[in-house]
């Protein structure tokens, strides 16, 4: 089995996750050095997988840069690209990724990014939460349109219990860590989404971008 993997001492790079998981290993660049991130990219482009770094610095990706010319950075999202594939995105079939208010924004770019990766078509719809549920509703046809849904939302999370009542297809609610004091950094919108009224919605952690935007390819991908 060691074939299936590459041992570089700090790291194992796990070339068999898109054979086991139909998505290469993710690296995750919190807790790590740029020189080991930058090192981590280098060898994972002697393959033929997209390369996504998530919770990228600008410095992280300046060292990447200089190992790894053709790397793109996703400043907002804070996420390394290295596109090596050309995926061909199901016409028929788009994933909506939804914010609750513009400060949602960069963790719901990181669902996008992370599924237009995968190969999905994004469509996005920003700053529609219920504080002025009007513009939510102007975006009802769009909303009703799409194959798999995110919505991102601080404060009390309302929004996705919201998009959960207006739609047939699966809503991931993407709790995120804006708000004041009694927001606890996302927990009070957590809690909220995992006590959703609405059925048909699936919570994943506070802010996981990533996580999200994987979950709704691996659901837009199912026939």
């Amino acid at each position: 089995m060691d074939n299936l993997f590459e041992e570089m001492g700090f790291a194992k790079i796990d070339h068999h996750r898109a054979d086991r998981c139909g998505a290469p290993e993710a690296v995750f660049c919190e807790g790590k050095t740029s020189e080991q991130v930058a090192q981590i990219v280098q060898k994972m482009n002697e393959g033929e997988h997209n390369i996504l770094a998530t919770r990228a610095s600008a410095e992280t990706y300046a060292k990447v840069k200089q190992l790894v010319p053709e790397a793109e950075y996703h400043e907002l999202a804070r996420l390394i690209v290295v596109r090596k594939e050309e995926l061909i995105p199901d016409s028929d079939r788009f994933i909506l990724v939804m914010t609750a208010g513009t400060s949602d924004i960069p963790v719901a770019e990181e669902a996008a990014i992370t599924a237009e990766l995968m190969g999905h078509r994004v469509e996005r719809v920003f700053d529609v939460g219920v504080a002025g549920i009007h513009r939510l509703f102007a975006q009802e046809e769009k909303i009703r349109s799409a194959n798999v849904l995110v919505v991102a939302a601080g404060m009390e999370g309302a929004l996705a219990s919201v998009v959960g009542g207006l739609v047939s297809k699966p809503v991931i609610a993407l709790p995120t860590s804006v708000g004041y004091g009694a927001s606890f950094e996302g927990l009070a919108a957590l809690l909220g989404m995992l006590n959703s009224c609405a059925a048909g919605v699936a919570v994943v952690n506070i802010d996981n971008g990533f996580g999200a935007g994987r979950l709704a390819g691996m659901m837009n991908s199912m026939r």
